[in-house]
């Protein structure tokens, strides 16, 4: 059965509205986390929605707000290309944030998505065991884990109808996208659902019809595997434009709340 989760969604007036609103929260998470914890650990997205928020976290006043030197920084999927690729989810993120900002080099997990796919999932499994410290089958927590939705609903690297829906048992796995026939490397869903703070950022008139799909919608995660995202927290996060928003309940103030039961 799916977990009971309140979802409180922010609808903004345009993408760039969002951003700011994203780069809030990731500089407001790192800093709480960093306080109470000595380090923030935080799971991007790639694709094009992080872009901007990306850029004004590389600006003032967001780059002197986050405390760079605590931050551990990993990915939450990457697709199968070398770092240098244009497709490259690392290579956006370096391009955009990392190249401008004070963040340590050993502080930067990126996915090794140059290698074999089951190779690269389970070196990236072992570097989180590593750095989080994990013993036997314990789940690292997250700070923060920030993701998108694919006008298919799918989210990180979890396609419809793909294995790495039915993976339980790892933290990182390497899942064949027959849709794309591709390979992707992804964290698996009950590592996402473990994050203290787990946010969407949507964008864009072509989301609409799916986003009431996967909130308002039958319960069907294999079609729609963002349905899967449930945080233990029983707390989930939507930053949303208005476009994205089309057909969900008008908010009021610009925040809404919706109960998955």
């Amino acid at each position: 059965m799916p977990r009971p989760t309140t979802v409180t969604y922010r609808v903004f007036a345009n993408p760039a509205d969002v951003a700011r609103a994203a780069a809030e929260l990731f500089a407001s998470t790192i800093a709480k986390a960093a306080s109470a914890r000595g380090v923030a650990r935080v799971a991007i997205s790639g694709g094009t929605t992080p872009k901007a928020m990306f850029a004004l976290l590389a600006s003032e006043p967001f780059v002197g707000q986050v405390p760079w030197d605590k931050l551990d920084l990993y990915w939450v999927d990457e697709r199968c290309v070398a770092p240098e690729d244009a497709e490259s989810n690392y290579r956006m993120t370096r391009e955009t944030l990392l190249s401008k900002v004070p963040l340590p080099a050993d502080r930067i997990h990126r996915m090794e998505g140059e290698l074999e796919p089951e190779v690269a999932a389970a070196r990236y499994e072992a570097a989180i065991r590593n750095g989080f410290k994990l013993e036997g089958a314990q789940t690292p927590t997250f700070d923060l884990v920030l993701l998108g939705m694919g006008d298919d609903g799918h989210t990180a690297s979890l396609f419809p109808h793909t294995e790495a829906l039915n993976d339980m048992t790892h933290i990182v796995v390497a899942n064949h996208v027959p849709q794309k026939d591709t390979w992707r490397i992804t964290l698996t869903w009950p590592v996402i659902n473990q994050g203290r703070e787990v946010a969407f950022l949507i964008e864009g008139d072509k989301k609409a019809e799916v986003l009431h799909e996967v909130f308002q919608g039958k319960y069907q995660p294999e079609t729609y595997p963002s349905q899967i995202i449930r945080p233990a927290s029983g707390k989930l996060t939507l930053l949303l434009d208005a476009a994205a928003a089309a057909k969900l309940p008008e908010p009021a103030n610009g925040t809404g709340t919706l109960e998955l039961k």
